[in-house]
């Protein structure tokens, strides 16, 4: 049991080496993950997708990391939190929609957290350099759509999954912005019902810091409208928020802030 500077207790299930795939003395590659696939590495150079399709089970059988350190379980699947995403970016509000490229959005949605499929959900509190693990990241993605699926339709379809990717990480066109505040709310909203289901005995408000980085108002209004619920849920009973403005003060928030720094820009 591990209690943080505001006197929450959680359960600290991460162990690191296993969390972030390897050791400072222990470099991480690929080649290293996908040795330990069962069944071998997958066929590389293949005309085929279908050693690429079976990668993608990956993602839905590998957990999203940041709720385990509070208990959970049983939590989302990184396939989990991707599917819904994908289904928000429908729901942009007329005016905004008018600007977006639809498709492109759901896409990219589906596809931003391909690499965590070998590189896993590596959290601000994993003691990963966020250079490191973009390195990890880009590798895994050029890995997939070169490695695995360069002589699949020409290779076309790795390369426009390459590109999708590419563009949610850079973060400087409007789809790539609004799909970044899209990964930001369907945080808050399962933050809001894991808390449900435990019936106010699990507080999650270190994770409320996130609405304070949703850059569009669109955003704004729904990320608004689910922490007025989650007020309602507490009622009178203490719960815990974080701004951002007390980041220096908690340390696994500094941590967050060393990842995400405090502007409200993605």
């Amino acid at each position: 049991m591990v209690t943080d500077t505001k006197g929450n207790s959680y359960i600290d299930l991460r162990v690191p080496e296993l969390t972030n795939g390897s050791s400072t003395n222990d470099p991480w590659t690929v080649e290293k993950v996908v040795a330990e696939i069962p069944g071998g590495p997958p066929q590389v150079d293949s005309s085929s997708p279908v050693p690429f399709f079976h990668m993608l089970e990956r993602l839905k059988t590998s957990k999203r990391e940041g709720w385990r350190r509070f208990g959970i379980k049983t939590g989302e699947s990184i396939s989990d939190h991707m599917y819904r995403m994908a289904m928000i970016t429908m729901f942009a509000p007329p005016a905004l929609a008018a600007k977006l490229n639809i498709p492109n959005c759901t896409k990219m949605a589906l596809i931003h957290d391909m690499a965590e499929a070998l590189v896993g959900d590596i959290t601000p509190v994993d003691g990963v350099a966020k250079h490191e693990k973009n390195r990890r990241e880009a590798t895994t993605m050029d890995y997939f759509t070169k490695s695995l699926l360069g002589k699949v339709n020409g290779g076309m379809t790795g390369q426009e999954i390459r590109a999708v990717w590419q563009e949610y990480e850079d973060s400087e066109t409007l789809d790539s912005k609004f799909v970044h505040d899209v990964d930001k709310i369907e945080l808050i909203l399962q933050m809001v019902e894991y808390e449900r289901v435990h019936d106010q005995k699990l507080d999650l408000g270190e994770f409320t810091w996130v609405a304070t980085r949703i850059v569009l108002p669109e955003v704004k209004a729904w990320a608004d409208e689910v922490l007025k619920e989650r007020e309602e849920f507490w009622g009178g009973k203490y719960h815990s928020f974080h701004n951002g403005d007390d980041f220096v003060e908690d340390k696994v928030l500094a941590q967050k802030l060393n990842y995400y720094g405090y502007a409200n820009t993605n």
